[in-house]
């Protein structure tokens, strides 16, 4: 049997690696928030990976919480993660993934691309999502994982946004009010590129975004963090210098 896996925060997500990291041979130690992360360390001091899988509202707390003997075997999975989140813990080089699937309650599993994975735990964790029959791509470039994780940040927050403004599906998103969604994204690009120091290949970056609406149109937009993930990205304009008006204008209309 293969090292166990610590995984905290044991919701739908979850629950989803918890399967796959038992069904690839790992025992798994289940952490909510209320315990003490300190004491669990010591029942399991020497975990093959510590799995981090709060809501992104909850991340930041986790990761101050998590002890130093586990710092060095962090996975993160969370929508809207960059690598300032984890550098500012003082987590050096975490597993992170931008994940591509979806698990609501009461239903399957349902995939729009391929889970992709970076780090020094992206074999197991593509072992997991393997034995699952959930499609996952390890990457071994740094900078292409930084453009994953930014595409999908866009791809999220772009729909969620949008979807506040106009309720409906992704297709419909991008075949009624398109100008819309371009409008969002390309203020959510801007927020990304403060945030990650760097200039960003926008066409690129958007061509990939748009395959993924095409991938799931039927995907609703307006998810129930929608608002949060609004309040966060005009919090991170302000502190960024950005001008904001069509974000500014959905909030005004809530």
């Amino acid at each position: 049997m293969d090292k166990p896996v610590g995984i905290i925060g044991i919701g739908e997500m979850g629950g989803v690696f918890a399967r796959g990291f038992l069904k690839s041979g790992h025992p798994v130690y289940p952490v909510n928030r209320e315990m003490d992360y300190e004491k669990v360390a010591k029942e399991i001091p020497d975990p093959a990976f510590v799995l981090i899988s709060v809501a992104e509202k909850d991340l930041t707390g986790a990761l101050k919480k998590l002890p130093n003997a586990w710092k060095g075997k962090a996975g993160l999975l969370q929508n809207e993660l960059l690598p300032y989140i984890w550098e500012a813990e003082d987590i050096a080089s975490p597993t992170v993934m931008a994940v591509w699937f979806e698990k609501k309650r009461g239903r399957d599993v349902k995939v729009i691309l391929p889970t992709a994975v970076h780090g020094p735990n992206a074999q197991a964790v593509k072992a997991a999502l393997d034995s699952l029959d959930i499609s996952c791509t390890v990457i071994n470039d740094e900078k292409r994982m930084l453009f994953d994780l930014i595409k999908k940040n866009v791809y999220v927050l772009t729909i969620n946004i949008a979807g506040l403004k106009v309720n409906g599906t992704v297709g419909e998103l991008w075949e009624n009010h398109r100008n819309l969604a371009e409008q969002v994204a390309g203020e959510i690009m801007d927020i990304q590129e403060c945030l990650t120091r760097g200039e960003l290949p926008r066409e690129k970056l958007f061509e990939e975004v748009i395959q993924a609406f095409h991938k799931a149109p039927e995907h609703t937009c307006k998810g129930r963090a929608a608002l949060d993930r609004l309040a966060r990205a005009l919090s991170q304009a302000e502190m960024c210098g950005i001008h904001t008006p069509v974000l500014k204008t959905i909030m005004g209309g809530m």
